[in-house]
């Protein structure tokens, strides 16, 4: 509903400022503040006052005096604050926005009918996921949420880096060392029993002698070369490490969760000559040069000083080549093209930006969400190579724990024999821990770096993820005890607290969070949402009594339908960032 009052709002100010003879191109409509008892509010009279010759306060009026409330569904009255035009919603409002909310798809946008294809992660597949690229995964996966909650059919990928040197070096050492020269791997999983071998031929060429040295990377500069020229055997012997690594990487990734639709391969355009035929392509353009070292190309043009590197004088290519071969494929298939990634490669995404629109692609397509990092208190470095850094599975499997441990505080012993036994706690301490580290994450913005703290994540009475979850598990509390559906056709003119038409247009505002978190690509809007709304429920929870036989039986069924809509909001915008719901806490 508030998607339809805000066109309605900007269909009256377009009419009233067609009225008044004055341009309508900037209609300044926005949220008004807290203590205005609008839904809806324009500061237009601001951008107008010069051009009118009138203060704003005697614009907005002008303004307001040529809107008639009764065209209009869903306004009630057109109010002024000083220069503010404040628009007040009708009692159908709030009737249509009760009866929206209590569907489980509220929230959800029309079919926009445009194809989306998010690659997140990507993490290079040489051993598991540590915290410090934790940002990633856990945003990609709630933007891929937000794009289908808004409409759009989304297609997740993970763009696997299976041909540059480290995975040479990986595969040769793979085949080089016998499981007996390694120790004993920190878990059983597939990511951490092959990092063995990683790391310990990297070790190998740090400190083996000279000629041995030499004889190592005659070996791993064959397994480039035979990935270069498409050799099957080459590609089998990178693939079983790669394969082999990824699987682990998938099962942590799946704690998140974070699903993926497909694994993207790098060697894929290598193998079907898209890359070779880029290359050439390439070659042709004027910004194209070659000295002894390689062939690149100057993007001075673009303001970016550094040239692209696209092919080595030995005739092997760069991942920046085959990247451009990969963005071409999904132009090709998709209509759009977003990529999650770290704000360190903020300058390899500028230069690809410019090679694809030098070789006539739409680069309109394209979209980059930049991320900063997550730091762990002390500053622990992240070093697959050196084997050093926190783990993403140390960090969940902690998480878990020490909710754990705040879930048990929080029981007594009645609630324990009555309601709950360890499989409940189980599951519970699983669904805010892990919501905890997903929810404190996603919930800042992305170009921010920030330090995880568990005092913080794990705040059940600050805006924490727990803080949240507690407002879902309490009114599916409410229902139960209500022991019956919340009905549909009651009288929404009986909520008339404050409390209660605050939460209501808090509800009423989740599909327009949708909209500016997808059109942004900001899921940390959708957080804040979250915030806004446990906010307004706790009021309602504190001021307004929902059962007992003191409540009218008309205003109990009403609150009853409140308390089913906030549930059903609260459980889509966590479902949206990625984080569980409980129906008990």
């Amino acid at each position: 509903m508030f998607l339809s009052i805000r066109d309605e709002v900007a269909d009256a100010l377009a009419s009233a400022l067609d009225t008044l003879d004055l341009p309508d191109d900037d209609l300044g409509i926005e949220e008004p503040p807290e203590d205005v008892d609008a839904v809806l509010a324009s500061s237009v009279a601001y951008r107008l006052a010069g051009e009118v010759g009138a203060p704003p306060p005697k614009v907005a009026a002008d303004i307001a005096d040529e809107i008639d409330a009764e065209e209009y569904e869903y306004i009630a009255a057109v109010t002024t604050q000083g220069p503010y035009v404040n628009v007040l919603p009708s009692d159908r409002y709030f009737a249509d926005t009760l009866d929206a909310a209590q569907s489980d798809e509220f929230g959800r946008l029309d079919d926009r009918e445009t194809s989306v294809v998010v690659e997140h992660t990507s993490a290079n597949p040489t051993g598991p996921v540590h915290v410090g690229r934790a940002r990633n995964p856990i945003i990609g996966d709630a933007l891929c949420r937000v794009l289908d909650y808004a409409g759009y059919d989304v297609d997740r990928h993970y763009y696997v880096n299976d041909a540059g040197r480290q995975i040479a070096v990986f595969t040769w050492a793979y085949e080089r060392f016998d499981e007996a020269d390694l120790p004993e791997p920190e878990r059983e999983k597939p990511d951490y029993e092959f990092v063995r071998y990683y790391r310990k031929g990297n070790a190998y060429l740090d400190d083996a002698p000279e000629d041995e040295t030499e004889a190592a990377e005659a070996e791993i500069e064959a397994i480039m070369q035979g990935l270069e020229a498409g050799d099957e055997a080459t590609y089998e012997r990178v693939s079983e490490v790669v394969d082999s690594v990824l699987s682990g990487m998938q099962e942590t990734l799946g704690r998140l969760p974070a699903e993926f639709d497909e694994f993207v391969k790098e060697t894929r355009f290598m193998r079907d000559g898209s890359t070779d035929d880029l290359v050439e392509r390439l070659k042709q353009l004027d910004q194209a040069v070659y000295d002894e070292e390689a062939w690149q190309l100057e993007l001075d043009g673009y303001g970016i000083e550094k040239n692209l590197v696209f092919l080595r004088s030995d005739g092997t290519s760069l991942y920046p080549t085959r990247d451009l071969a990969h963005h071409e494929w999904k132009f090709d298939n998709y209509d759009r093209a977003v990529t999650v990634i770290g704000e360190d490669h903020r300058l390899a995404f500028e230069q690809l930006d410019a090679a694809l629109d030098l070789l006539g692609n739409d680069t309109d397509q394209l979209d980059q969400l930049f991320y900063s990092w997550v730091n762990l208190p002390g500053g622990e470095g992240m070093s697959t190579r050196e084997g050093t850094g926190v783990d993403l599975d140390d960090l969940l499997d902690e998480a878990v724990d020490r909710a754990r441990e705040e879930v048990e505080d929080r029981l007594d012993d009645r609630i324990r024999d009555d309601d709950l036994d360890e499989n409940d706690v189980d599951r519970i301490a699983r669904q805010v821990g892990i919501g905890a580290v997903r929810y404190d994450i996603v919930a800042k913005q992305p170009t921010k770096s920030i330090t995880f703290e568990w005092e913080r994540a794990l705040d059940f009475e600050a805006q924490s993820a727990p803080y949240v979850q507690y407002v879902h598990a309490r009114c599916c509390g409410i229902i139960s005890e209500a022991a019956a559906e919340p009905a549909t056709d009651v009288d929404p003119d009986l909520l008339e607290t404050n409390a209660e038409r605050d939460l209501l247009r808090t509800i009423a505002r989740f599909p327009a969070v949708i909209e500016e978190s997808a059109d942004e690509l900001h899921p940390h809007v959708v957080a804040t949402y979250t915030r806004d709304i446990a906010e307004r429920f706790n009021v309602f929870y504190r001021e307004c009594q929902v059962l007992g036989e003191d409540v009218d039986p008309e205003v109990r069924d009403a609150r009853l339908a409140l308390v089913a809509a906030a549930k059903h909001a609260v459980a889509n915008a966590l479902d949206v960032l990625g984080v569980e719901a409980p129906e008990s806490m």
